[in-house]
Parts: structure tokens; sequence; C-alpha cells
């Protein structure tokens, strides 16, 4: 099947944590089995466009990096007795050449999540691991979303492979109490994904579309093993509602285009649907977690017909709980904007005083954009300026950065006509 770059790139990206699983789950080797994956991928993205696309993409990468793994164990003198064990094994039929057929074709991509999420690792070093094995970012990427230097997200990133090494973990779900702790971060980590997905953290595009969509395709599967969780199916729904907005974020040129200004005609009203029933359902049945309460602002946001006749109150409330139940400076952040919409922007203004004390966020762009917004919104604008220019010098998505710029000068005063 013949396929374009792009869409080889896609497909590579979908692929490549199952293929990792496969491995993993076999050979029991996390480090030699990313490097394997990693010479499959760039063998594939070099040969696909050209050669077409298999018939068992899977099938196909799975079996050349297992043949790169035992390649690698082969060329250890050190490791000869692993060699013979591996050798030794009976072929792996979950894990077919090019062009058969897998059954059931399983994807392994959970478990995978769920080892990475071992209990012998740090909180940290979990979210890292997860998102450079299954959620496909780059270590700098990481490094950037956790302000830390690139070389020390590297190091913690190996430190985490040779600690589930050492703790001789088995590829195998967890069951219990300790599915539902590793549960707990899985969760986290698909949040972080899709947020980095939907608003990239840096580079010259405001979206990593195949980012969002992975992480809502985790997303799904964790449903459908966990149709009664309620932190699951809030996630769920939050992603839905949220990403139902993208194809309204950005202009012609990629520019970003506010919430309060967007086509709401352009909204994805499936997702909103479907992301409604989900909350609707979670919040009714299960006890309320920071997701549900997430989701259930976005879902006011998306139903709403405008700005001015969204319901702030009832978002206000929400984000009062939330700060009670899992408090979080964003979450402050954000309540403020409600406040602002309720009694006005020094209103607004007054809670970011208050929040600006908070080390966590007192020099985060986010802050410096909010207050930007609501000091235009009281008319100051020499101060609107100001603190728009700090958000963009602050941001290192140049996408939010050329908004920002853009917001300050059109508050820049006019010269003085003749």
């Amino acid at each position: 099947m013949r396929a374009d770059r792009a869409t080889v790139e896609g497909l590579l990206r979908a692929l490549a944590p199952q293929a990792l699983g496969a491995l993993v789950r076999r050979y029991g080797q996390f480090d030699l089995s990313e490097d394997a994956v990693q010479e499959a991928l760039l063998a594939a993205a070099t040969r696909w466009p050209t050669e077409g696309v298999p018939d068992n993409p899977h099938g196909w990468l799975t079996t050349v990096a297992g043949r790169r793994l035992v390649d690698q164990i082969r060329s250890e003198q050190a490791r000869r007795r692993r060699e013979d064990a591996v050798a030794a094994r009976e072929p792996d039929r979950t894990s077919p050449g090019p062009g058969e057929d897998t059954p059931a074709n399983r994807d392994d991509t959970l478990t995978l999540l769920f080892l990475c999420c071992h209990p012998a690792l740090s909180p940290a070093s979990q979210v890292a691991l997860t998102l450079r094995a299954v959620g496909g970012l780059t270590t700098a990427e990481i490094a950037r979303a956790y302000f830390v230097p690139e070389p020390t997200m590297a190091a913690r990133i190996s430190r985490a492979k040779q600690r589930i090494k050492a703790a001789g973990s088995e590829f195998t779900m967890p069951v219990g109490q300790d599915r539902v702790e590793r549960l707990r971060v899985v969760l986290h980590v698909l949040y972080v994904i899709f947020n980095e997905g939907y608003t990239a953290s840096s580079g010259d595009r405001l979206r990593r579309d195949d980012l969002a969509a992975e992480a809502i395709r985790l997303t799904r599967l964790l449903h459908r093993l966990l149709p009664d969780d309620g932190a699951v199916a809030g996630l769920l729904a939050l992603m839905l509602l949220t990403d139902a907005r993208r194809a309204a974020r950005t202009g012609p040129h990629g520019e970003l285009i506010p919430l309060d200004e967007q086509d709401r005609s352009r909204w994805d009203r499936g997702r909103i649907a479907e992301g409604v029933v989900l909350v609707t359902d979670a919040m009714t049945r299960s006890t309320l977690g920071p997701y549900q309460l997430q989701a259930a602002v976005a879902a006011l946001h998306d139903e709403a017909p405008s700005t001015g006749e969204t319901d702030w109150r009832q978002i206000n409330t929400l984000y009062k709980i939330l700060e009670r139940l899992s408090p979080n400076p964003m979450a402050s952040l954000n309540r403020a904007v409600a406040v602002a919409m309720i009694d006005g922007p020094r209103a607004g203004l007054a809670l970011l005083d208050e929040l600006a004390a908070d080390d966590r966020i007192t020099d985060h762009h986010r802050l410096h954009a909010v207050r930007a917004h609501l000091l235009e919104m009281a008319g100051d604008h020499p101060a609107a300026r100001e603190y728009y220019h700090r958000a963009a010098r602050g941001t290192t998505s140049l996408t939010e950065r050329r908004y920002l710029e853009t917001r300050a000068a059109r508050l820049a005063p006019r010269p003085a006509s003749g």
C-alpha cells in the first residue's frame, strides 16, 4: 500500500508503543527493546514511503525490532547466558513476521502504560518514562514541560528503565490496590500527553494533533477496560469536550484564536454530545474528582451560545470545589477569569494578586497573560501591554508568543494626528 511520508509518520507514531510493548512482553529488556524499536522505526520511515506500507505494519515493525534486539544481545559477550535463553525460546506467535496476521490484533500499549507507572519509580520518573515510551515525546520536550535541563531528564529516564529492570517486573496488567495506585498516575500521564498535543509547550505550532489523538485513543481503551471508573470517564469527557474546539482555535495562518473570538459553528458537536453524556453519567454515578469537575467546566463552555451567555457562576462554583478537592494554581487562575466575568475585572485582578504569592506560578507566563487580559478589560491599557509583553517573553510557544505580542501591539498608543 503506497503512502506519503506524513501518513507513514502518523502510522509509526501509533505503532511504536505497540511494538515496544510486544518486545518488552516477550524479552523483558526495556532499554534494549526501546533501542531496537527506534532502529525499526528508522528503517520503516526510510522504506515505507518508497516501497509501500506492508499489509501488516505492526507485524513488520515488531519482527524487524525483534531481530535488531536479538542481534544486540548476541553482540554483547557479557550477556551470553541471556542470548542462550532467548535463542532457546519458542517463536512468539503474537509477534508475526511481515505480512502475517496478529491473533486478535493484540495491542500491548495499555500494559506498557501500567509498566511505566511501576511503584519502584518516583512519580516524576513514572510520568517521564511514559511520555517517552508511550507518548512519543522527545527527551527535550519532556524536559521543557518539567522545567529541567535535558541531560537531567535523560538521566531520569535512563534510571527509570534500569529500576524497572532491577525490580524484575513482569509485563502483565496489575490487579487490586496496585492497579488503583498506578491508574492514578496513568490518568495524569494521559492528561499531560493530551495537553501537550492540544497546546504544544514549544515550537512554531499551537497544536500537535497526533499526540492529542493518541491520548484520546488510549483513554478510550482505558474506558473500555474500566467502564465504571468515574475518573477515567471524566478524563475522556474532558479530552473530547476540549478537543471539540480544535478546528476553531487557529486561523488560516496558524494564528491562535482565543475562546471568546472562536466561530462556534466550527466546534465538533458530535464530540461535545459524547463528552456531555460521559461527564453527566460520571458525576451522577461516581465520587467527584478533578477530571469530572474540569470536564463539567468544559461542557458549560461548549454548550453556551457565546462567551456572554456562558454560565460563569456555575463555572466559578465548580472551580471552587476543584480548589478544595485538588489545590492547583491553574484552577485558581481560571477561577479568576470567571470571577471577572461575574463581578468585573477588578475582582478578578484581586484574586490574581493573592495567587501571585504562590511560588509555583509567580513567574508563569499564563499568570501574566490572564493579568494582561483583565487589565485590558479594566481599561488599563499601558499596564495590560506590559503584562502581555511579559507573558510573551515567558512562553516557549512561538504561536502563543505571536498572539501575545499582537495583543500588546493593539494597545499601543496611536500617534496624534496632524
